[in-house]
């Protein structure tokens, strides 16, 4: 019996799983309708970067 329901929530988690993924596709989608390009790649690396607060390097005392 309790592998019936462990089958069953395996079942329901993967179509949980599934359905998340296709929200999120179907988001995408209409971000970015024409597409990334492998030159788009280098401005998104920087846009990210800029958006990230840096860190300040530790000073050690020694």
């Amino acid at each position: 019996m309790s592998e019936l329901f462990r089958e069953a929530f395996r079942t329901y988690s993967a179509q949980q799983a599934r359905r998340t993924l296709d929200e999120l596709g179907e988001y995408a989608a209409t971000r970015n309708p024409k597409g990334y390009t492998e030159g788009d790649v280098p401005r998104l690396i920087q846009q990210a970067r800029a958006e990230k607060p840096r860190r300040r390097k530790v000073r050690s005392n020694g």
